[in-house]
Order: C-alpha cells, then structure tokens, then sequence
C-alpha cells in the first residue's frame, strides 16, 4: 500500500498562510549555501535580505544568482545589518563557532550547520553566547524536520514496530584526497565523522534514548583525520546503533530503525521522501512524502515557526541534544585517535 503525502502538516513544514517576513542572512557562499537557498525560496513569507562573504566579489556573485539586495563583503557587516533577523550560518564547520557567536552577540537569530561546532567545548559556547543574548540558535540538522522523518517518529511512538532494539544507517561518497581540503585538513577539522557521520550519530541518538556505551574504529587518512569510520552506540536500555561513514567510499545512503515487532527502512535517510514499513505477519507499506522544494525549506520554516513564538529553542532539535551530540562525536574521535590542532 501506497500512500502519497503532497502537503506535510504545518510543523514542520511551509506555513499555510504569510505572516510578516522573516528577515535571512546567509554567511557564507558555497554550495551548502545555494542548496539551502533554493529550500528557502519555497517559503511564501520568508525574504532573504542580505549575503555575507569574506570577500566582496563571492558575495556580490551570489546576491546576483539569487537576487538578494544587500551584499556584505565581511561577515562581522552581515552581523551588524539591522535588516536580518536571523542568519544561516554556511561556513564550514571549522569556523560555525566564531561566525554564529558573531551573529548572536550583534542581536541576530541563528540556524548553523551541522555539526553545530567541532566539539563540545565549542557547542556549549555557542549554547551560552544565545542564552546571554536572548536569541534563537538551531543546528540545521535537516533530518530532523523531513516529513518522512516526522511520520517515523509518530509511527515509533505509536509502537507500530514495537520496542526499538537498533538503529542502522550508513552514509558516505568518494572524494579525491587532497590535503589542503576541508575534508582531509586537520587545522580545519577534516574527516568523515564530522563531515556525514553526524548524520547517523543524530539519527541513533533520537531513537536510542541516552547514549552509555561508545565504540569506534577508523581508517585514518594520511593528514591523520579519519576518511572512514564504523560507530557502534549503546543506548540506556540495551538497544544499539550499528553506524558507518566514509569520504573514501560511495556508501548506499540506507537506514532502519528496528523493533520487536517490525521495522522502518529508509533510503537516502538524510533528508528522505518516502520509507517503508515492515510490521510482523502484514504486508510492507511504502510512504512518500515529497519535498515542497529540497528538503532545507522544513528546518528553515521551524525556525520561522518558533521565531514567531518567541522561542530560543526547537524541540526538535533542542541545544541539549546538539550538545548530545557533539559530546558522542568528541567519545568517537577519542576512541579512534583524533584530535584537531588547538584541542
């Protein structure tokens, strides 16, 4: 059986009806960028006001791809702009803590990427730069808000598979080395666990329940950073995670949440339109649930959402389990021998 979703529930989702604009900035301009600008366009009351780069030209290009009418050439300027209410932090990961505290201590809302930071340390700073400030701060972990990923929980909860006993999921692709890259520079925080194999870590953790146990092997790539890894969590009450990343290998993007009674399957798990339920002794049943546009419109109007209603936090992804997270992806890299400059 079949079931076609074409209009996800409001939350998280796009609003049925716009309200007054919310305001965007985006800092920085790679491709994260674009991809997040193209889920944010499919938001009838969302208005992008101004871009931020670390240089004029990269910024003026991509307020002219996309028709934004005020181009910063620093980031510290898009900070300043009394025009934004929130900004997307898109830099890499190496420097989300610097930009994102920025932006909050000069009064603007914040949706960074994920990793929210290269550690915990850095995470819980950022936590207490947006509780000082009184501003919305969000990792932008898109899994989260996908209404696939909405269903799965409900359908969890419901207990439609029974008592969740593991947790798979796989995720990686093939990148030539180069030493200098984000992917592979220590000084940048390089590696595969911090790049995708946050992904899997959040989708465990949401479904383990407390984290007690952490194990971890890696295949370290020649800057030391590791280009592989294979993650097995242990949750509070006995059920496991069996997790794997790689920027070595194309790994299938597949995941299954497994229980007593059944299980869910999910292809391209990281941000799905569809998944499979298996309930014991019925027929499989295949959901979709097509994106409005890419899949970023869904955490960008939970932050929309939750602006309006004054919050600082979603629930969804709330700063206790980025910090969660950030504190298990910091147990890996210990077990495995990672450890960045600085650190």
């Amino acid at each position: 059986m079949t079931h076609d979703t074409t209009h996800p529930s409001p939350r998280p989702g796009a609003p049925a009806a716009p309200a007054a604009p919310v305001r965007w900035g985006v800092l920085g301009t790679g491709a994260i960028a674009h991809r997040f600008m193209t889920g944010l366009r499919a938001l009838p009351d969302a208005q992008v006001a101004a871009v931020g780069s670390r240089g004029a030209a990269t910024a003026a290009e991509f307020a002219r791809t996309w028709d934004i009418p005020r181009a910063h050439a620093s980031y510290a300027d898009l900070a300043a702009d009394p025009g934004v209410d929130v900004v997307y932090v898109a830099t890499p990961h190496s420097v989300h803590r610097d930009a994102a505290v920025l932006c909050l201590e000069a009064g603007r809302h914040v949706l960074c990427e994920k990793p929210l930071a290269v550690n915990a340390a850095q995470a819980e700073q950022m936590v207490q730069a947006a509780r000082g400030a009184g501003r919305f701060l969000m990792e932008a972990m898109w899994t989260r808000f996908a209404p696939a990923m909405v269903r799965v929980r409900e359908l969890v909860a419901e207990g439609a598979i029974g008592e969740v006993r593991m947790v798979s999921a796989t995720i990686g692709g093939s990148v030539p080395y180069d030493p200098r890259s984000r992917l592979f520079d220590p000084a940048l925080a390089g590696g595969a666990l911090l790049d995708v194999g946050v992904y899997p870590v959040a989708l465990a953790g949401e479904f383990l329940g407390e984290i007690t146990g952490v194990e971890a092997r890696a295949t370290p790539a020649p800057t030391g950073v590791d280009a592989q890894v294979a993650v097995v969590l242990t949750g509070a009450g006995g059920a496991l995670g069996l997790l794997g990343c790689s920027v070595q290998a194309h790994i299938p993007r597949r995941a299954a949440i497994v229980g007593t009674s059944g299980s869910i399957e999910l292809a391209d798990w990281y941000c799905p339109t569809g998944l499979v339920l298996h309930r014991a002794g019925a027929e499989s049943e295949e959901m979709a649930f097509p994106h409005i546009a890419n899949g970023f419109e869904y955490e960008a109007a939970e932050v929309q959402a939750r602006l309006r209603a004054g919050e600082l936090e979603s629930p969804l992804m709330s700063w206790d389990e980025s910090l969660r997270i950030a504190r298990v992806l910091d147990e890996v890299r210990a077990r495995v021998g990672v450890v960045y400059p600085g650190e």
